[in-house]
Formats: C-alpha cells, sequence, structure tokens
C-alpha cells in the first residue's frame, strides 16, 4: 500500500484529498505546514508528497528543498497561483508535478497514480536488501540512502555476486567471471577486492560470506 503524505494549511483540502486517496487505496498522513511535514519525513518513508505552496511557518518551497535534501520523495505541489515563475521553480527544486487550485481530486489521483507507476517501474531495475540498494543499470550502490563510491572492478565483483545470490563461489571462478579471462596466479587479488567491498558496505558486509576453503557468497 503506497504512503501518501497530504500538506496544506486548509482543513478541507486535506480532508477531500484524504478521502479520494483512501478510495483509491493508499495509506495517508497529514501536516498542516512545512515544518510539520520535515519532521514527518525524517521519521517515516512516504511514497509521494502533496505539498501547498503558501502555509504558514514554512512555505511549500522551503519544504520541499529541505525534503529533497533528506530523501528522495517524489512530491506534487499544490498551489492557487499559476504564474510560470513558480512552476519553473518548483521544477528546478525536482518537483515532479505541479497542480492549480481549484482541482479537481479525480485528476490529481490520476497523476499520484502516474508518478507511483513510473516510481515502480524504475525499482524494478534496483535489487534491495535491506538498506542495500544496487541499481543494476545505473551500476551505483547506495547504503541506507547514501551513495558509496566503488571502483569499477568493485561494482563488477557485487554485481556477479548477486546474480548469483546463495551461490558459493570459488575464488577461480569469481576471476575468470569478473575479471574476464582465465588468471593464472595469486588468486588473493578476490580477497583484496572483497575486503574493500565490505568497507564500503559498512553494516551490510556481512551480506557477503566467506566460503571456508572455497570463496564467498552474497547471502541476504
Amino acid at each position: 500500500m503506497a504512503k501518501l503524505l497530504i500538506v496544506d494549511d486548509e482543513l478541507k483540502i486535506r480532508e477531500v484529498v484524504r478521502e479520494y486517496a483512501l478510495l483509491n487505496g493508499y495509506e495517508v498522513t497529514e501536516a498542516s505546514d512545512g515544518l510539520e511535514a520535515i519532521q514527518l519525513v525524517e521519521t517515516q518513508d512516504f511514497d509521494c508528497i502533496i505539498l501547498d505552496i503558501m502555509m504558514p511557518k514554512l512555505d511549500g518551497f522551503s519544504a520541499c528543498k529541505q525534503i529533497k535534501k533528506m530523501k528522495d520523495i517524489p512530491v506534487i505541489m499544490l498551489s492557487a497561483r499559476q504564474e510560470e515563475y513558480d512552476k519553473l521553480f518548483g521544477f528546478e527544486l525536482g518537483v515532479e508535478d505541479y497542480v492549480i487550485k481549484p482541482f479537481s481530486p479525480k485528476e490529481l489521483m490520476a497523476r499520484v497514480k502516474v508518478i507511483l507507476d513510473r516510481g515502480r517501474s524504475k525499482e524494478n531495475q534496483i535489487l534491495k536488501f535491506d538498506g542495500l540498494a544496487i541499481d543494476i543499470d545505473g551500476r551505483s550502490v547506495s547504503v541506507d540512502g547514501q551513495k558509496v563510491n566503488l571502483t569499477p572492478k568493485e561494482i563488477d565483483l557485487l554485481l556477479y555476486m548477486v546474480k548469483n545470490k546463495n551461490i558459493a563461489l570459488s575464488r577461480m571462478k569469481l576471476l575468470e567471471e569478473v575479471w574476464d579471462y582465465d588468471y593464472f596466479g595469486d588468486d588473493r587479488t578476490v580477497d583484496t577486492h572483497v575486503k574493500m567491498l565490505r568497507h564500503n558496505l559498512g553494516k551490510y558486509r556481512d551480506f557477503i560470506v566467506t566460503v571456508r576453503g572455497m570463496g564467498y557468497k552474497f547471502e541476504a
């Protein structure tokens, strides 16, 4: 069930959006200003945020800027203002969509669905093991939302082990497949790369399991 955060200082708007969101099967959390929204994002995960611009304490633009620094959550901006400048500024902040008040709740939910479907399609290309995320096509790795810097060979090694998850792989097999040639010599190069890889994976280092007398396997 996708989780939405509705942020608007107008109670009636929150009530209407919440009603339609619930009808569409979404879980809903509400906030009445930007500061409250930031506090909720700090402690909870959301799949999409519907965020008003004109609010007390902290406006939607400022809240969006802070939220995007913390987490990559898609944002739909709501506003009674139709100036092109506002729309362009919102898109520069990373806003996915911009909806003008008054709006159709049905259309808003349709826009939410498009964004969520787009996110799911992207997630299909990303393997997740607890807080470890591996972007296969993008060849990038993040730990608890923070991108880690791996060498190309470390990424090759991790991807190969993940694609063969739970399979014990000998050092020689890893050399042949990851280094892409028959390696005649010291197979400790695998141990060295595994050591560096484990260091970069931090608390998820134990996903790479040592198979005594043989090699390694990825187990999560």
